[in-house]
């Protein structure tokens, strides 16, 4: 690659304009064509073209919030290690060696499969994924799934 040496940067630092004239000149966004979006409608169309095809018009449509239904997941693992803490607060309960939990009361709706279960856990759950359902079966527990 060539290096410049004379460029105009480094032999017109002495001066305020920098050989640009008197009157400002290459100094606001006048030069650059607008600030922001300015001119997407105009002396821009053929970079909206090109670069945001889908800029402007509405696309789509956006479900109430309200409808839309949000996942809050835990996985089994994470149960595993919380049961006896859950059990001494007073949130799940012991019946018969198995710690009982329901979920929907830590406030979570999904139970994943990651982690290991080394107690008897009996989850009960709006939803679970298979691996959770056969690692609690595994440890000695059962998973139920409540609506």
């Amino acid at each position: 690659m060539v290096v410049r040496r004379k460029k105009k940067s480094r032999y017109m630092r002495g001066t305020r304009t920098c050989g640009w004239g008197r009157v400002g000149q290459h100094r606001k966004s006048g030069s650059k064509g607008g600030v922001g979006h300015a001119g997407m409608h105009k002396h821009y169309w053929t970079w909206v073209v090109k670069y945001a095809p889908d800029y402007f018009g509405k696309h789509g449509f956006t479900r109430p919030p309200e409808l839309v239904p949000r996942i809050r997941w835990i996985n089994v693992g994470d149960l595993d290690t919380m049961a006896e803490d859950l059990v001494n607060k007073g949130i799940a309960e012991k019946v018969d060696d198995k710690i009982v939990i329901d979920v929907t009361k830590l406030g979570y709706n999904k139970v994943l499969g990651r982690g290991k279960v080394t107690k008897a856990l009996v989850v009960k759950a709006p939803a679970f994924t298979n691996n959770a359902i056969e690692k609690i079966k595994s440890a000695g527990g059962e998973a139920i799934i409540v609506k």
